[in-house]
Protein backbone atom coordinates (compact mmCIF):
# COMPACT_ATOMS: atom_id res chain seq x y z
CA UNK A 1 0.00 0.00 0.00
CA UNK A 2 1.15 3.46 -0.75
CA UNK A 3 2.25 5.78 2.39
CA UNK A 4 4.39 8.54 3.30
CA UNK A 5 7.56 7.86 4.71
CA UNK A 6 8.65 10.33 7.86
CA UNK A 7 11.79 10.23 9.36
CA UNK A 8 12.22 11.56 12.78
CA UNK A 9 14.81 11.82 15.40
CA UNK A 10 14.66 14.02 18.98
CA UNK A 11 15.20 17.34 17.12
CA UNK A 12 13.11 20.53 17.25
CA UNK A 13 11.40 19.92 13.39
CA UNK A 14 9.95 16.54 14.97
CA UNK A 15 6.45 18.39 15.46
CA UNK A 16 6.68 20.07 11.72
CA UNK A 17 7.81 16.72 10.25
CA UNK A 18 4.38 14.79 11.74
CA UNK A 19 2.44 17.56 10.78
CA UNK A 20 3.42 18.20 7.16
CA UNK A 21 3.23 14.06 7.20
CA UNK A 22 -0.55 13.97 8.04
CA UNK A 23 -1.12 16.80 5.52
CA UNK A 24 0.63 14.90 2.39
CA UNK A 25 -1.26 11.73 3.36
CA UNK A 26 -4.45 13.50 3.80
CA UNK A 27 -4.00 15.02 0.00
CA UNK A 28 -2.50 11.52 -1.04
CA UNK A 29 -5.42 9.49 0.77
CA UNK A 30 -2.23 7.39 1.95
CA UNK A 31 -1.19 6.04 5.08
CA UNK A 32 2.22 6.95 7.41
CA UNK A 33 5.18 5.05 8.00
CA UNK A 34 7.25 6.77 10.90
CA UNK A 35 10.62 5.89 11.17
CA UNK A 36 13.26 6.51 13.95
CA UNK A 37 16.43 5.12 13.36
CA UNK A 38 19.19 4.17 15.83
CA UNK A 39 22.96 4.83 15.05
CA UNK A 40 25.54 2.32 15.08
CA UNK A 41 26.44 0.52 18.52
CA UNK A 42 29.77 2.22 20.29
CA UNK A 43 31.14 -1.44 19.96
CA UNK A 44 34.71 -1.24 18.72
CA UNK A 45 35.07 2.55 19.00
CA UNK A 46 37.24 2.02 21.84
CA UNK A 47 40.85 1.53 21.26
CA UNK A 48 42.27 -0.36 24.66
CA UNK A 49 45.84 -1.12 22.87
CA UNK A 50 48.87 -0.35 23.96
CA UNK A 51 51.04 -0.88 27.67
CA UNK A 52 47.92 -1.77 29.84
CA UNK A 53 48.04 -4.65 31.43
CA UNK A 54 45.74 -7.79 30.51
CA UNK A 55 43.52 -7.53 34.27
CA UNK A 56 42.94 -3.76 33.31
CA UNK A 57 42.42 -4.31 30.01
CA UNK A 58 39.81 -7.03 30.37
CA UNK A 59 37.78 -4.41 33.52
CA UNK A 60 38.19 -1.79 31.23
CA UNK A 61 36.03 -3.98 28.40
CA UNK A 62 33.87 -5.37 30.62
CA UNK A 63 32.53 -1.73 31.81
CA UNK A 64 32.44 -0.46 28.06
CA UNK A 65 30.33 -3.22 27.61
CA UNK A 66 28.49 -2.44 30.63
CA UNK A 67 28.08 0.92 29.13
CA UNK A 68 27.60 0.07 26.00
CA UNK A 69 23.91 -1.92 27.09
CA UNK A 70 23.02 0.72 29.09
CA UNK A 71 23.70 3.11 26.06
CA UNK A 72 21.59 1.01 23.92
CA UNK A 73 19.20 0.64 26.05
CA UNK A 74 18.22 4.53 26.37
CA UNK A 75 17.86 4.76 22.83
CA UNK A 76 15.80 2.02 22.37
CA UNK A 77 13.33 3.88 24.96
CA UNK A 78 13.95 7.18 23.80
CA UNK A 79 13.19 6.05 20.44
CA UNK A 80 9.86 4.32 21.27
CA UNK A 81 9.04 7.19 23.34
CA UNK A 82 9.41 9.54 20.18
CA UNK A 83 7.81 7.30 17.77
CA UNK A 84 4.51 7.22 20.18
CA UNK A 85 4.14 10.64 20.19
CA UNK A 86 4.72 10.97 16.65
CA UNK A 87 1.97 8.53 15.89
CA UNK A 88 -0.64 10.17 18.29
CA UNK A 89 0.38 13.94 16.57
CA UNK A 90 -0.40 12.37 13.05
CA UNK A 91 -3.77 10.68 13.92
CA UNK A 92 -4.70 13.82 15.95
CA UNK A 93 -4.01 15.25 12.26
CA UNK A 94 -6.48 12.68 11.31
CA UNK A 95 -4.65 9.60 9.66
CA UNK A 96 -6.29 6.29 10.84
CA UNK A 97 -3.37 4.50 9.39
CA UNK A 98 0.14 5.29 11.17
CA UNK A 99 2.88 2.20 11.20
CA UNK A 100 6.11 3.03 13.61
CA UNK A 101 9.62 1.39 12.64
CA UNK A 102 12.24 1.54 15.11
CA UNK A 103 15.79 1.12 13.47
CA UNK A 104 18.94 -0.13 14.31
CA UNK A 105 21.68 1.22 11.89
CA UNK A 106 22.28 2.98 9.32
CA UNK A 107 19.90 5.76 7.73
CA UNK A 108 20.64 5.10 4.24
CA UNK A 109 20.24 1.63 5.15
CA UNK A 110 16.82 1.70 6.36
CA UNK A 111 15.39 4.61 2.99
CA UNK A 112 16.52 1.89 0.85
CA UNK A 113 14.37 -0.40 2.63
CA UNK A 114 11.64 1.31 3.74
CA UNK A 115 11.10 3.74 0.74
CA UNK A 116 10.08 0.96 -1.97
CA UNK A 117 6.50 1.69 -1.15
CA UNK A 118 6.56 5.45 -0.13
CA UNK A 119 5.14 8.41 -2.45
CA UNK A 120 7.24 11.01 -0.72
CA UNK A 121 9.43 11.20 1.79
CA UNK A 122 9.43 13.58 4.47
CA UNK A 123 12.77 14.77 6.90
CA UNK A 124 13.15 17.63 9.27
CA UNK A 125 15.73 20.21 7.82
CA UNK A 126 17.79 19.74 10.70
CA UNK A 127 19.02 16.85 13.02
CA UNK A 128 19.78 16.99 16.89
CA UNK A 129 23.16 17.80 16.15
CA UNK A 130 22.81 20.75 14.00
CA UNK A 131 24.92 23.78 14.49
CA UNK A 132 21.75 26.45 14.36
CA UNK A 133 24.10 29.27 14.84
CA UNK A 134 25.70 28.83 11.25
CA UNK A 135 22.80 27.50 9.76
CA UNK A 136 24.02 23.96 9.59
CA UNK A 137 22.27 21.62 6.75
CA UNK A 138 21.84 18.52 8.15
CA UNK A 139 23.82 16.12 6.62
CA UNK A 140 21.54 13.71 7.27
CA UNK A 141 18.83 15.80 4.54
CA UNK A 142 21.88 15.83 2.44
CA UNK A 143 22.69 11.86 2.10
CA UNK A 144 18.81 11.66 2.07
CA UNK A 145 18.06 13.52 -0.92
CA UNK A 146 21.31 11.63 -2.88
CA UNK A 147 20.17 9.03 -1.99
CA UNK A 148 16.08 8.55 -2.32
CA UNK A 149 14.42 7.48 -5.43
CA UNK A 150 11.34 9.59 -4.22
CA UNK A 151 10.59 13.28 -3.75
CA UNK A 152 12.06 14.22 -0.31
CA UNK A 153 9.98 16.78 1.15
CA UNK A 154 11.55 18.88 3.94
CA UNK A 155 9.49 20.22 7.10
CA UNK A 156 10.50 23.85 8.36
CA UNK A 157 10.69 24.30 11.91
CA UNK A 158 7.15 25.04 12.07
CA UNK A 159 4.02 23.77 10.41
CA UNK A 160 1.45 26.44 8.91
CA UNK A 161 -1.33 25.34 6.57
CA UNK A 162 -0.81 27.00 3.04
CA UNK A 163 -2.69 27.51 -0.53
CA UNK A 164 -0.02 28.80 -2.69
CA UNK A 165 2.81 26.87 -4.16
CA UNK A 166 6.35 27.87 -6.27
CA UNK A 167 7.77 25.82 -9.08
CA UNK A 168 11.60 27.31 -8.97
CA UNK A 169 12.19 26.46 -12.62
CA UNK A 170 15.73 26.52 -14.28
CA UNK A 171 15.03 24.03 -16.84
CA UNK A 172 16.76 21.01 -15.70
CA UNK A 173 15.65 17.56 -15.46
CA UNK A 174 14.94 17.64 -11.87
CA UNK A 175 12.76 20.71 -12.27
CA UNK A 176 10.67 19.09 -15.36
CA UNK A 177 10.25 16.50 -12.94
CA UNK A 178 8.96 18.54 -10.19
CA UNK A 179 6.27 19.66 -12.64
CA UNK A 180 5.63 16.66 -14.08
CA UNK A 181 4.79 15.23 -10.48
CA UNK A 182 2.54 18.45 -9.25
CA UNK A 183 0.54 17.92 -12.61
CA UNK A 184 0.31 14.32 -12.15
CA UNK A 185 0.00 14.09 -8.30
CA UNK A 186 -3.25 15.01 -5.82
CA UNK A 187 -0.91 17.21 -3.54
CA UNK A 188 -1.08 20.22 -4.65
CA UNK A 189 -4.37 20.55 -6.32
CA UNK A 190 -6.34 23.09 -6.28
CA UNK A 191 -3.72 25.30 -4.85
CA UNK A 192 -2.84 28.44 -6.67
CA UNK A 193 0.84 27.78 -8.47
CA UNK A 194 3.38 30.03 -9.32
CA UNK A 195 6.49 29.22 -11.87
CA UNK A 196 9.48 31.24 -11.31
CA UNK A 197 12.53 31.34 -13.23
CA UNK A 198 15.87 33.87 -12.12
CA UNK A 199 17.36 34.91 -15.43
CA UNK A 200 17.37 37.67 -17.50
CA UNK A 201 14.22 39.05 -18.71
CA UNK A 202 14.43 37.95 -22.37
CA UNK A 203 12.03 37.17 -24.81
CA UNK A 204 14.37 33.46 -24.95
CA UNK A 205 14.06 33.20 -21.39
CA UNK A 206 10.24 34.06 -21.31
CA UNK A 207 9.44 31.17 -23.90
CA UNK A 208 11.02 28.57 -21.44
CA UNK A 209 8.57 29.51 -19.04
CA UNK A 210 6.13 28.58 -21.10
CA UNK A 211 6.19 24.70 -21.07
CA UNK A 212 5.86 24.33 -17.02
CA UNK A 213 3.00 27.18 -17.40
CA UNK A 214 1.15 25.37 -20.21
CA UNK A 215 1.44 21.96 -18.21
CA UNK A 216 0.32 23.19 -14.97
CA UNK A 217 -2.84 25.02 -16.67
CA UNK A 218 -3.77 22.19 -18.34
CA UNK A 219 -3.74 20.02 -15.46
CA UNK A 220 -5.91 22.33 -13.65
CA UNK A 221 -3.88 24.89 -11.94
CA UNK A 222 -4.42 28.82 -11.84
CA UNK A 223 -0.55 29.47 -12.60
CA UNK A 224 1.29 32.81 -12.77
CA UNK A 225 5.11 32.78 -14.25
CA UNK A 226 7.79 35.24 -13.44
CA UNK A 227 11.25 35.51 -14.87
CA UNK A 228 12.42 38.02 -12.48
CA UNK A 229 16.59 39.04 -12.58
CA UNK A 230 19.13 38.77 -9.80
CA UNK A 231 21.00 36.43 -7.74
CA UNK A 232 18.69 33.17 -7.44
CA UNK A 233 19.48 33.01 -3.36
CA UNK A 234 17.85 36.18 -3.03
CA UNK A 235 15.36 36.30 -5.40
CA UNK A 236 13.46 32.80 -4.60
CA UNK A 237 13.46 33.58 -0.84
CA UNK A 238 12.12 37.45 -1.79
CA UNK A 239 9.45 36.06 -3.57
CA UNK A 240 8.27 33.49 -1.17
CA UNK A 241 7.45 35.90 1.50
CA UNK A 242 6.52 38.43 -0.22
CA UNK A 243 3.88 36.44 -1.93
CA UNK A 244 2.79 34.00 0.80
CA UNK A 245 4.20 31.09 -0.55
CA UNK A 246 3.35 28.01 1.61
CA UNK A 247 5.98 25.77 -0.19
CA UNK A 248 8.84 25.83 -2.48
CA UNK A 249 8.88 23.24 -5.11
CA UNK A 250 12.96 22.89 -6.73
CA UNK A 251 15.05 20.99 -8.47
CA UNK A 252 18.14 19.24 -6.20
CA UNK A 253 20.29 19.88 -8.66
CA UNK A 254 20.63 22.39 -11.29
CA UNK A 255 22.72 22.75 -14.41
CA UNK A 256 26.41 22.14 -12.89
CA UNK A 257 28.81 19.70 -13.38
CA UNK A 258 29.56 18.86 -9.69
CA UNK A 259 25.35 18.10 -9.78
CA UNK A 260 26.36 14.48 -9.20
CA UNK A 261 28.59 15.03 -6.39
CA UNK A 262 26.72 17.56 -4.17
CA UNK A 263 23.11 18.97 -3.29
CA UNK A 264 23.13 22.33 -5.87
CA UNK A 265 24.24 25.52 -4.63
CA UNK A 266 20.75 27.36 -4.95
CA UNK A 267 18.98 24.49 -3.52
CA UNK A 268 20.80 24.34 -0.37
CA UNK A 269 20.60 27.91 0.34
CA UNK A 270 17.00 27.86 -0.23
CA UNK A 271 16.57 24.81 2.38
CA UNK A 272 18.64 27.09 4.61
CA UNK A 273 16.84 30.25 4.07
CA UNK A 274 13.35 29.27 3.39
CA UNK A 275 11.27 29.11 6.37
CA UNK A 276 8.69 27.35 4.43
CA UNK A 277 8.50 23.27 3.45
CA UNK A 278 10.98 22.62 0.49
CA UNK A 279 9.64 19.60 -1.91
CA UNK A 280 12.86 18.63 -3.72
CA UNK A 281 13.61 16.71 -6.68
CA UNK A 282 16.41 14.63 -7.95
Amino acid sequence: MSKILAFIDGSVYAESVCSLSAWAASRLAVSVEIAHVLGRRMSGSFDLSGSLEINQRTALLDEYARLDEQHAKLAQAKGRVLLDTAKALIAAGGIGQVQTRLRNGDLLEALADLEKDAQIVVIGKRGEAADFAKLHLGSNLERVVRSSTRPVLVAARAYVPFERFVIAFDGGKSANRAVDFVATSDLLKGMKASVLSVRADTSENRSRLDAPARRLKEAGFEVEAHLLPGDPDDVINAHVEANGIGLLVIGAYGHSRIRSLVIGSTTEAMVRRCKVPVLMFR
